[in-house]
């Protein structure tokens, strides 16, 4: 049976995998944004911001509530969405912040 520490070691370890599955996912937010400036597109979309809250709603099987889902989620993007203006405004990321 697990205790406390290991259960925390476990959370440390997927906090890696999650931080390194978000900046795999704002890099291809960098990319879009490149896409984006080439082919003169705005960098909201509307659209896609909800087609991307409907799918990973549909895809949750909890614990997380739906409505925790959409609020992580529409954070993510919303940061997704500021790479992506700042790569087709300058062609490139922001400075890391501390």
């Amino acid at each position: 049976m697990k205790d406390i520490a290991d259960w925390r070691k476990r959370i440390d370890e997927i906090d890696i995998e999650i931080l390194r599955l978000l900046n795999e996912r704002s890099q291809c937010a960098v990319e879009i944004g490149h896409c984006k400036q080439r082919l003169s597109l705005p960098a909201w979309s509307p659209e896609r911001e909800a087609e991307i809250l409907q799918h990973v709603v549909r895809a949750n099987c909890g614990p997380l509530g739906d409505a925790a889902v959409r609020r992580l989620f529409e954070r993510i993007i919303d940061e997704a969405r500021s790479l992506e203006r700042h790569s087709m405004n300058e062609n490139e990321m922001p400075a890391k912040e501390s």
